[in-house]
């Protein structure tokens, strides 16, 4: 039977595995570990094996587990849809949010980020690849976006974050991925300071290394298969 350590390290292999088949360096991309539907004991079990960033999906569920885990030194990004009505709640409990895809959504999120934070970290999320059940803005659209996103004062412009439709194969995977870097680097060429690109989860972050990725987001690999919320 694996443990959480196991698989935490089984992950950072496969990164470091996929940086060097694309002559990248390891540290060129960072783990996000998604404890979303996992308890406040297998996060814990995870930092001690030296995890620090935690993305979650349910914004509600992720409060209650950062008050729970309020002695670790830990990094909470919020990678799940953001409604009006929860803007408040990440903006106060969220280091990181992957998942801005409207200028009310930021503006929001940066009046209400409280001043004694320092300012939200957040990612423009791109539906690159025009999944039907996907969130995100089209393309086209990013750029003006991210320019209105970059002049909101308590956020910080980090990047692009995207969610594409599975793919069948490994080239298939990096095609689409490869869609979201070169839009990545034409925000960059627009005056943009990005550093970010979170792309890539446990099925396909291989491919998404491959393109450029610099932040996978992996769940299933670490903590196993996922309870169905109800």
């Amino acid at each position: 039977m694996t443990t959480i350590p196991d698989n935490l390290q089984q992950v950072r292999s496969r990164i470091a595995a996929a940086c060097a088949s694309a002559q990248r360096r390891a540290d060129e991309v960072t783990l996000l570990a998604v404890s979303k539907t996992f308890g406040p004991e297998a996060v814990a079990q995870a930092h001690a094996a030296g995890q620090r960033a935690f993305g979650e999906n349910y914004i509600q569920e992720a409060v209650d587990k950062r008050a729970a885990l309020a002695h670790l030194p830990l990094e909470w990004h919020c990678i799940g849809p953001i409604q009006s009505n929860k803007t408040r709640l990440v903006a106060q409990h969220f280091d990181w949010a992957h998942t801005v895809d409207r200028l009310k959504i930021a503006q929001r999120l940066s009046e209400q980020r409280p001043p004694a934070l320092p300012p939200l970290q957040v990612c423009i999320q791109v539906n690159i690849d025009g999944g039907p059940t996907k969130a995100g803005i089209a393309p086209q659209e990013a750029l003006a976006l991210a320019q209105e996103v970059a002049r909101l004062p308590r956020l910080s412009l980090r990047g692009l974050m995207t969610l594409p439709e599975p793919a069948p194969d490994f080239e298939s995977a990096r095609q689409v991925h490869l869609r979201a870097a070169a839009l990545f680097r034409q925000l960059r060429q627009a005056g943009l300071a990005l550093d970010t690109l979170s792309m890539g989860m446990t099925a396909d972050l291989e491919a998404a290394v491959a393109a450029g990725s610099t932040l996978v987001r992996v769940g299933t690999a670490i903590f196993g298969g996922r309870a169905r919320k109800v």
